[in-house]
């Protein structure tokens, strides 16, 4: 067993910008100056469509799965199903899209990304054929338990992805494309499909859901190479008033899409760097970058990779995420469940194309939640760096959260209270829209503080916020309905909302009054395999 500092001495605090008149920004990881087939010297197009396939299939793994939801009230009527039986088509689909992160990511760590999107692309392409031709409930549940064990592999190694392709201050932005792209699926999905049912049927949905996904499959086959990479050398951080020296190289940021005269690729004195006088290795062609085989690891096994997440589990981050997570996924979860059959019952009596308007606000509010927890965020902490003497301390991505910690719980009082006093529709529409504004700020925001915490392992650590959020989130919302039923919508609703505020102050305040100590202390756990 390893702890993090023999990783990375750095324990997340970084360097983000000199102490030099200029100020200028230092690329975190250093790009390698010898070596063109580094993922982060990569032309800024060939990173945007390499990321931009798997948020579409991201997306579109949601967009099918999520985005049925409208034709519940329907398929329960054509197969003759209950409430609680006909919400199973999401229900399982959410837990093993958290279980089969334990399965994808071992894999993806150890034969590489490429192979793993490759193959899972194409399974969920399959599996939305399947559920457009299958006639019965039962197989129309499997297709879409399938689809999401196929679609799970997108839930840490895409998050891992933004690490391999991007540097430090692009993370929180680049993390929001990638939330929005699930949460867009659950959002624009049901929005769509509401208007499909209404004038043809489910069917069409699934149908429209297959064409997208098998062109992203090709996408995915054709240009996108692996993006794992061997770096060694790490910075460390003295003191506020260090600046970094040691060799540059200022075309490095420029191919990688960066004014030279801002941005500095670094590397810090005493660090193990590249030699100066170390050849150019030769580009890859097309053809090798689409080769699927792309060597494994010789220091650790495959069954070292499958047990490795789960003592990161003592992480206090990884605590704060998957909790932050996990109740930001179960209130807009239920809200999605339990709409159909509110909207499309007395005394509202909509129609699905109707009922499906209420992801507008949904959509509004996750978009307004990336901005926020990504760019914002990414801007918040570029200022608090130059503030610091150019020093980065992850905290300061946290202290923003107090905007969902406000928003949310407004939300699920306004639809609570709407249902049961059956107020106008508009309660519903802006309870649905605030909820949604905490479904991509708090993983956006906690999920790429756990990256600069945990760089290192970062995809290990993502792997078990991801999947214990979706394992949380499934207990809760296996229970809703009963729930709502038994309790009503009020005093549902109001007992989220201060779960809500609970979780976020038990897990949230603690890092950020101590997370510097808290990052020093653990970083000598013995917890890495």
């Amino acid at each position: 067993m390893h702890s993090l500092r023999d990783l990375d001495s750095t324990e997340g605090t970084v360097q983000l910008h000199a102490v030099t008149e200029d100020g200028h920004l230092i690329l975190h990881p250093t790009p390698n100056p010898h070596d063109p087939n580094d993922p982060l010297r990569w032309p800024r197009w060939k990173k945007h469509v390499c990321f931009g396939s798997v948020c579409a299939f991201t997306f579109l793994t949601n967009y099918a799965i999520g985005g049925l939801a409208p034709a519940f009230y329907g398929l329960s009527i054509e197969f003759n199903k209950t409430q609680t039986e006909t919400s199973a088509l999401l229900l399982w689909p959410i837990l093993v899209l958290g279980a089969f992160n334990f399965f994808w990511v071992p894999l993806a760590n150890y034969f590489g990304k490429r192979p793993i999107f490759v193959v899972s692309s194409l399974l969920l392409s399959l599996c939305y054929l399947w559920g457009a031709v299958t006639d019965t409930f039962t197989s129309l549940l499997w297709s879409n338990i399938i689809a999401a064990f196929a679609g799970s592999a997108t839930e840490a190694v895409a998050v891992a992805t933004v690490n391999d392709l991007y540097f430090l201050h692009e993370r929180g932005n680049m993390m929001s494309f990638y939330i929005n792209s699930i949460n867009g699926g659950n959002t624009i999905g049901p929005l769509i499909c509401g208007f499909i049912i209404t004038g043809t049927t489910w069917r069409v949905h699934k149908w429209i859901a297959f064409g997208l996904t098998f062109v992203n499959f090709l996408v995915v086959v054709l240009f996108c190479p692996e993006t794992r990479y061997y770096r060694t050398g790490v910075r460390e951080v003295e003191g506020p008033g260090r600046a970094f020296e040691g060799s540059s190289d200022i075309e490095i940021a420029a191919s990688a899409g960066w004014n030279s005269e801002k941005a500095h690729a670094t590397t810090a004195s005493g660090l193990s760097s590249p030699s100066e006088t170390q050849e150019q290795l030769p580009k890859k062609t097309w053809k090798q970058e689409l080769s699927l085989w792309s060597g494994v690891p010789k220091e650790t096994s495959l069954l070292k990779l499958f047990i490795r997440p789960l003592p990161l589990i003592v992480y206090p981050a990884v605590i704060l995420s998957f909790l932050g997570f996990a109740v930001s996924l179960a209130w807009v979860v239920a809200i999605n469940i339990l709409n159909p059959f509110v909207l499309q019952a007395p005394p509202y009596n909509w129609k699905p194309s109707i009922n499906g308007l209420i992801n507008i606000t949904g959509l509004i509010g996750n978009v307004i939640g990336a901005w926020l927890g990504g760019w914002v965020v990414d801007r918040y902490s570029d200022w608090r760096s130059k503030q610091n003497g150019g020093v980065f301390q992850p905290e300061c991505r946290l202290h923003l959260v107090v905007i969902p910690a406000l928003i949310v719980p407004a939300g699920c009082l306004a639809f609570g209270y709407g249902v049961a006093e059956e107020l106008n529709w508009t309660a519903l529409f802006f309870g649905n829209g605030m909820v949604s504004v905490g479904l991509t700020f708090v993983p956006v925001a906690t999920m790429t503080y756990v990256s600069d915490c945990y760089l290192p392992v970062n995809a290990d650590a993502l792997e078990l916020v991801n999947g214990l959020k979706n394992i949380v989130a499934f207990g809760f919302l296996y229970g809703v309905v009963p729930w709502v039923t038994e309790a009503g919508y009020k005093d549902a609703f109001g007992t989220q909302a201060g779960i809500y505020v609970l979780v976020l102050l038990v897990t949230v305040v603690p890092v950020v009054v101590f997370g510097r100590r808290i990052r020093h202390v653990t970083a000598g756990w013995k917890v890495i395999l």
